[in-house]
């Protein structure tokens, strides 16, 4: 088979489409002929040489993918070959075929094509377990959401809109802002040209978010903390803002709140499974009903993963950007 390697860490021309070997199924695992995968930032630091895939995982960037299943290894039941499946994956999904663990696939949600369904893995199991496994948001409390335009942000916008939060948003530009509003986002903010906590004290009349999902870490902290409710929930799944921040203890402690930080990638299978599993109960109805839907910016070849990497590295983008296996 075909898949995307990294020889030697870099830039998007790092990424180099060659021939190796094909993914064998092992106890409990099925093997997954590759429609599509999507591009996340994980990838991105993993061609920079930054986030090394877990033991035992393939070592080919590629977090999600949909597909046909093509076989199944010992002790796998539930599934069969031909299925159409998308994958929570550790690694490996810009491959023609990779082998995945039976407990993080789903199958292709109803009135979602096979291509756009690898849009969906990440972003929904992100999302799922941070803002509601964990973070317990409810029906008719705030979420802010860092990146609203990301993958991540154009599926916590539209799921918390499902269950009836109210939705405040941060991006770059007027026409991100726009787009997130489409999606049902309620508070738009502008990071670029206006300070996200007095903007959401206005909007809330003081109270502020009761759970904010962070993209940044360290550059935000202090300032998601000013912003948090009484009871405040904030979850941090990323560092683009930096690893080390100074938190005033003080402030957390006043208004009784919490912060989680979490990845999903090097996660026990176990737990991978649950989160999976809550998604396909939870989220599944939702886009097979149409109340949610996958949001894919555009799709390129998966030869081509070093054009996909420039557009997620410009930020230019709205959602998720595809791979697909031609």
């Amino acid at each position: 088979m075909h898949a995307i390697t990294i020889p030697e860490p870099g830039g998007p021309e790092a990424l180099v489409w060659d021939e190796v070997p094909d993914p064998v199924p092992g106890e409990g695992e099925v093997l997954v002929e590759v429609v599509a995968s999507a591009v996340n930032r994980a990838d991105v630091l993993q061609r920079q040489g930054f986030y090394n895939p877990p033991p035992g995982a393939s070592p080919y960037p590629g977090l999600e993918c949909s597909g046909r299943i093509a076989a199944l290894g010992p002790g796998v039941s539930g599934w069969a070959v031909g299925d159409e499946v998308c994958a929570l994956l550790a690694g490996g999904g810009y491959a023609e075929k990779v082998a995945v663990p039976a407990g993080q696939l789903l199958p292709v949600p109803e009135g979602v094509d096979l291509v756009r369904a690898a849009a969906l893995p990440e972003v929904a199991c992100t999302v799922w377990s941070n803002v509601f496994m964990i973070s317990h948001l409810r029906p008719g409390e705030t979420l802010l959401v860092h990146g609203g335009s990301s993958g991540i942000g154009t599926m916590a916008i539209q799921l918390a809109k499902a269950v009836g939060a109210t939705v405040a948003v941060t991006a770059g530009s007027a026409e991100k802002l726009a787009r997130c509003a489409e999606l049902g986002a309620d508070i738009l903010i502008n990071y670029r040209e206006q300070d996200f906590v007095a903007e959401i004290g206005k909007a809330t009349d003081g109270a502020g978010a009761d759970v904010i999902l962070d993209n940044m870490g360290a550059k935000y902290l202090d300032r998601n903390v000013q912003s948090l409710a009484v009871n405040g929930r904030l979850a941090i799944i990323g560092m683009q803002g930096g690893v080390k921040g100074e938190l005033n203890i003080g402030a957390l402690l006043g208004k009784r709140a919490a912060i989680s930080a979490t990845s999903l990638r090097a996660r026990p299978l176990d737990e991978k499974a649950s989160i999976v599993a809550a998604v396909r109960e939870h989220v599944w109805p939702l886009l097979a009903a149409g109340q949610v839907r996958p949001v894919v910016d555009r799709e390129l070849p998966m030869s081509d993963a070093a054009a996909a990497h420039r557009v997620v590295e410009d930020s230019g983008h709205v959602g998720k950007v595809l791979l697909v296996a031609r």
